[in-house]
């Protein structure tokens, strides 16, 4: 008798998202590869655990901002969110990519950023995968900075039974306004280099009040919404940095001055969206900031201030 052949695993499905390896990088960290069927790649999920998983947890979706966490700029290396969370009952997941991509889904492959279909990707593709990984309570909340504080409102409204709340940390939550398009053509266009057209389509027209969270802020109701924003004016924190950095003119004058302008622009934006959610009587928390730039160190702040109220929706 000849000797058996083992048959070979079949492949992968590419029209089903999966998670294609889990890389355990501590006791309370891993790591996901996981496959998008709708943007056909692999994107890594930074997951933090709770230190005692003996029961079922809930799942806060933190997003990186306007580099996707694909550069410097990550919750990992500008705050210590893991000695935050690690006595935190949650699941902490943040994905790695979708720069300068706003976490929407564009309506056609860009030649510089590529496919970008990251609102399906982030409330249909994922949060199935997390929650029979990691045995979780379904019960999500989502938050994200600059770029993405305008993502997660959007992503709420996509969504609106997914997430308990959702926290907007120093986001413009306008995109169909001269203000907010200025904005999102200062992150795409000129940080990123795609074509906003290939985004929402024209700029101005329906794609963009499609995707405006301050026309379709009514939506927002069943979603507990919390938003911060500085003045623009320089804090403890850029006093504390000018310190640091004396001798370095540029660095400084990046944080002071474009960092002040940007968040100058947000906090009309935020104002803007807060007196639309009183007017439609739509339940939300608005943490302003007396003085502040567009900086880490506030966004690591508001996590903490807003950790609290997050947390007790999660868990109600």
């Amino acid at each position: 008798m000849g000797a058996a052949v083992a048959s070979a695993a079949p492949e992968p499905d590419p029209a089903v998202s999966r998670i294609d390896a889990v890389i355990h990088d501590g006791n309370q960290q891993a790591t996901l590869v996981v496959w998008s069927a709708s943007m056909q790649k692999m994107i890594p999920i930074n997951v933090l655990r709770p230190r005692d998983t003996s029961k079922p947890r809930p799942t806060f979706y933190l997003l990186n901002g306007a580099g996707g966490g694909e550069d410097s700029a990550t919750w990992a290396a500008k705050t210590d969110y893991v000695k935050f969370f690690a006595d935190k009952n949650v699941n902490v997941v943040t994905p790695i990519g979708g720069a300068f991509s706003y976490y929407t889904d564009w309506r056609r492959d860009d030649p510089v950023l590529g496919r970008n279909k990251w609102q399906t990707f982030l409330t249909k593709e994922l949060p199935p995968l997390i929650d029979k990984e990691f045995e979780t309570t379904k019960v999500n909340a989502v938050a994200g900075i600059s770029m993405a504080g305008t993502s997660v409102l959007n992503l709420a409204i996509a969504a609106p039974k997914l997430y308990r709340s959702a926290a907007a940390y120093s986001g413009c939550a306008r995109t169909s306004d001269p203000l907010g398009q200025a904005y999102i053509r200062v992150v795409v266009a000129d940080r990123g280099g795609g074509n906003l057209e290939n985004m929402w389509g024209p700029v101005g027209g329906q794609g963009w009040r499609d995707n405006d969270p301050f026309i379709h802020a009514a939506k927002l109701r069943s979603t507990k919404v919390y938003m911060t924003a500085g003045t623009g004016l320089p804090g403890p924190y850029d006093q504390m940095n000018a310190r640091l950095v004396q001798g370095n003119p540029l660095v400084l004058a990046n944080q002071m001055v474009l960092g002040g302008v940007i968040e100058a622009a947000v906090n009309q934006c935020t104002n803007d969206m807060a007196a639309r959610m009183r007017a439609l009587r739509v339940p939300m928390k608005v943490i302003s900031r007396p003085t502040g730039t567009h900086s880490w160190e506030y966004w690591e702040s508001d996590l903490r201030r807003t950790w609290p109220m997050i947390e007790a929706d999660l868990n109600r």
